[in-house]
């Protein structure tokens, strides 16, 4: 995964760059996730990967199915990542533009799985502190996942807390043996 972000990067800064210059953040964010979305389809990977299929006709096939949801900078970038025979990596690219974005609206996407469904107060609560802690406005996200014994696991670019029960309890038994 690492190198398909190292191959993705500069497409999404060049991206990002562009729109950014263009003040299209949020126009340039929709059309990357809408070519990301089409990558992503099972009959399109088959498509991109046959050999058979020249780049030009990759990047119409991408530009005709997105439509007029691709401005004429949309339809250019889907052109030169196809001639760099890059199309399979706009999952990745849409991803890396996502995090650009955020980082210069100062907002950051925050993720919160927990055992149980959250109060909209305890959510309130949450997005309060974390913003507090990162100094940035936070787009929190909540998931329910059942394994969780209690407590919670906050991810948030590259923080993560752990405030499970098991997560304290593995803490404490590492504290203990050494």
């Amino acid at each position: 995964m690492a190198e398909r972000s190292t191959i993705a990067r500069p497409y999404a800064q060049a991206a990002f760059e562009l729109a950014r210059d263009l003040k299209a953040l949020k126009e340039w964010s929709d059309m990357l996730q809408l070519v990301a979305a089409v990558a992503s389809d099972d009959d399109m990977r088959a498509f991109v990967a046959s050999p058979q299929v020249d780049r030009e006709r990759l990047a119409q096939a991408f530009i005709d199915i997105c439509g007029d949801q691709l401005d004429a900078g949309g339809q250019n970038f889907v052109r030169v990542v196809a001639d760099n025979q890059r199309l399979d990596f706009l999952p990745e690219i849409a991803a890396l533009y996502e995090q650009l974005r955020a980082d210069a609206e100062g907002s950051v996407d925050a993720e919160v799985i927990t055992a149980y469904p959250l109060s909209d107060d305890q959510q309130q609560a949450l997005a309060a502190a974390l913003s507090k802690r990162l100094q940035r406005k936070v787009n929190l996200t909540c998931k329910v996942d059942e394994t969780v014994l209690g407590g919670a696991i906050v991810r948030a670019g590259d923080l993560v807390i752990d405030g499970t029960a098991v997560g304290k309890l593995n803490r404490l038994a590492t504290a203990l043996l050494h």
